[in-house]
């Protein structure tokens, strides 16, 4: 039998989890929720969902095998297709579709650090390095490496639990 395919695995899973993250970040914009960060940490379990069903499909193709680095593989290579095509979203919504988020954002990033009791020159100053890092650019490359790396280290720990290794067989 051969070989389950691991890109077309990956870009299963990675299609499938990117909609996903999609859909649960439309309802967050459309509701304003996005402005209670600890509902942004619901993409990355999404994330992890995406990577044990893609392993778990790999496994099953392959006879009940997968070694670790297939595993680590496989879950980083779905990870990064999930933040390619979640940052061409991200961009496209936030450039084209409702260009007054990021806005929104900065005017909550603002509020808090005035709460917090900082000068308005220590806000100012804290908002212009803020604003070197939100450019469509850099938030677009943050995105895939965000979850690249959030995906290989989540693949890491699935691997490790769910490998298992065909044994070698000696002559």
């Amino acid at each position: 039998m051969e070989k389950p395919s691991t890109a077309r695995i990956a870009l299963k899973w990675g299609l499938v989890t990117a909609i996903l993250i999609i859909i649960y970040t439309v309802i967050l914009y459309m509701t304003a929720l996005f402005k209670n960060p600890s509902l942004s940490w619901i993409s990355f379990i999404l994330l992890l969902i995406g990577i044990i069903m893609a392993l778990r499909e790999f496994k099953l193709l392959n006879n009940g095998f997968m070694s670790f680095s297939e595993g680590l593989g496989v879950g980083t290579l779905m990870s990064a297709v999930t933040g390619l095509i979640g940052s061409i979203f991200s961009y496209i919504y936030t450039n084209f579709i409702d260009t007054t988020i990021m806005q929104q954002m900065s005017d909550l990033q603002r509020d808090q650090m005035e709460s917090r009791g900082m000068s308005s020159e220590q806000v100012d100053q804290a908002m212009e390095m803020a604003a070197k890092f939100t450019s469509p650019s850099l938030i677009f490359l943050f995105g895939i490496l965000g979850y690249v790396l959030f995906g290989f280290i989540f693949s890491l720990i699935v691997s490790a639990i769910i490998k298992n290794s065909k044994p070698d067989v000696e002559f």
